[in-house]
């Protein structure tokens, strides 16, 4: 079995996808990350970054003492070696997925998300931060579309851990000021993507769990400028 710490955002899907596609049981800790869960001692033992997902499986390959992964490409890394899916065995096609992984995480994932924060929660509209993030974003769904044109299906050849990366980051395009329309090869990605049972389940789990009506004052207060020190003093009054 496998406990997962999850909240329904972008991060959290890669993960319930890739466990729904694998087919492998896990039970779901919701952590609040709007009402501060992340800084509890016990989740912090697991993810010192005070972030989720986190996993705990308790029957790793080998056996043994269970083990805990945090942030979301190591635990779909993690996944991909426990079932021997999802990432190419030979040389080049790992070398592939995990480059597209990667570029998920260094470069669709963090300027989607400062997209989205000053597009949608920053306290005054800054016209160069939307417009400076706005492109960065389109710039990247050309680069998806380009790899696409070249690949196929999917962004690494075949489809893997690359894509459950990538998929959920463009699911609020809209939001982000984009138009799918623009990108053709990344739109019929996306909607291969959304076709598939697994990739489906995985974005629905959870989604009770979400505000209505949207993030609070009280949320971004949790969520928002963190520092090294407020971050220890949430942590110690989660004690």
């Amino acid at each position: 079995m496998i406990d997962l710490y999850y909240w329904p955002t972008p991060n959290g899907w890669k993960v319930t996808i890739m466990l729904e596609e694998c087919g492998l049981p896990y039970k779901l800790h919701p952590v609040n990350i709007g009402r501060g869960d992340q800084f509890q001692p016990a989740f912090l033992a697991i993810s010192p970054n005070n972030r989720m997902p986190a996993i705990v499986d308790h029957d790793p390959p080998g056996g043994g003492a269970a083990v805990s992964v945090f942030e979301s490409a190591a635990i779909l890394m993690y996944l991909a070696e426990k079932t021997g899916r999802f990432m190419p065995k030979d040389l080049r096609g790992r070398v592939a997925v995990t480059e597209w992984l990667f570029w998920q995480m260094g470069g669709l994932g963090p300027m989607s998300g400062q997209n989205t924060h000053f597009r949608a929660y920053a306290p005054e509209k800054l016209p160069y931060a939307i417009d400076r993030y706005t492109k960065e974003v389109n710039r990247l769904y050309g680069v998806m579309d380009r790899q696409l044109a070249k690949t196929g299906a999917f962004l690494a050849g075949d489809y893997s851990i690359a894509d459950m990366a990538s998929w959920p980051w463009v699911v609020p395009w809209e939001r982000q000021g984009q138009n799918l329309a623009d990108f053709p090869n990344l739109k019929r990605w996306f909607e291969t993507m959304k076709a598939r049972p697994a990739v489906t389940k995985g974005f629905e789990i959870g989604k009770e769990l979400r505000n209505p009506a949207g993030m609070d004052d009280a949320a971004k207060k949790v969520l928002f400028g963190q520092t090294a020190q407020s971050t220890a003093q949430a942590a110690g009054a989660a004690r």
